[in-house]
């Protein structure tokens, strides 16, 4: 049975299609990557460009870090694209398009409520027209609007809860073919390529957070709260900088620890030169 969002993948080697077959589950082949970004040069540049907002607008929607790692995890993913491979029904597809979904809090509350925003990034896009992408998620989520994947909830949980449990059921059954209604899941985070947690907004530290059986997604990037370390010299002298940590949690079945680590060191490499953010997603690096 076909799917919307992807085509198999082709031509695998033996192991790549046995594994799925073994390992069904997604949540049961996770890997652990942490990685620390020193963020003197993104400090830098995001001085630079929020002072030129701010000459031209008065004081606008400000580019931040968050902005830079989501569009540097957009970039990696579109020039490393085994990335954006998914295991459903025990065969690896390649993801159609290339997705970024978070929560966006409407009121830093314990009572606020949470919406669900998601972005596409395009081979031309750059940190510019990513961060006008994420301003309009951002404000739309902020709105008393519902996306539809909140509103599709919404509906279901106010019905009998026999009737709740044979939906979710009929779902997870849609699920496993890649046959649950497009209108329900557009919005859905564990559909897109990358789920983005940003923790250090409400100043908690960076960590593991788990995958999901349910849905597409098999890279979970966590973002931690910035804070200043000692970062030691050649010589054995340090100094004082500022640093965030970000915690990856990947499909382990999907490519192996070589391609992993070299995609982590993309991202490492685009945040601590961030002016190559100011280039085409598809624009190769050296």
């Amino acid at each position: 049975m076909g799917r919307w969002d992807a085509e198999p993948v082709k031509g695998l080697d033996p192991m790549h299609i046995i594994t799925p077959l073994l390992y069904p589950n997604r949540c049961d082949n996770e890997a652990y990557i942490s990685e620390k970004i020193d963020l003197t040069n993104i400090n830098r540049y995001l001085e630079e460009k929020n002072a030129s907002l701010e000459k031209e607008n008065g004081d606008v929607f400000k580019y931040t870090i968050f902005h830079l790692i989501v569009t540097a995890i957009l970039k990696t993913v579109r020039l490393r694209p085994k990335l954006n491979r998914f295991i459903a029904n025990n065969r690896i597809y390649q993801r159609h398009d290339v997705t970024a979904a978070f929560v966006v809090k409407k009121k830093f509350s314990d009572s606020s409520d949470e919406a669900l925003a998601v972005l596409k990034g395009e081979g031309s896009d750059t940190i510019d027209s990513i961060h006008e992408k994420i301003r309009k998620q951002v404000y739309s989520c902020r709105s008393d609007v519902l996306d539809d994947s909140t509103k599709a909830m919404d509906i279901v949980s106010k019905l009998p809860f026999f009737i709740v449990r044979f939906v979710v059921w009929i779902c997870r059954i849609l699920d496993r073919y890649g046959k649950v209604p497009k209108a329900v899941i557009k919005s859905d985070p564990f559909y897109c390529t990358a789920v983005l947690s940003n923790l250090g907004s409400i100043k908690l530290r960076s960590g593991y957070h788990h995958l999901t059986n349910w849905g597409t997604n098999s890279l979970f990037v966590v973002i931690g709260e910035k804070s200043t370390r000692p970062a030691f010299k050649e010589d054995g002298t340090y100094e004082m900088r500022e640093f965030v940590d970000l915690g990856i949690t990947v499909d382990e079945r999907i490519a192996d620890g070589y391609y992993y680590s070299k995609s982590v060191k993309i991202i490492k490499k685009l945040l601590e030169n961030p002016w190559l953010l100011d280039r085409p997603l598809d624009e190769t690096i050296d």
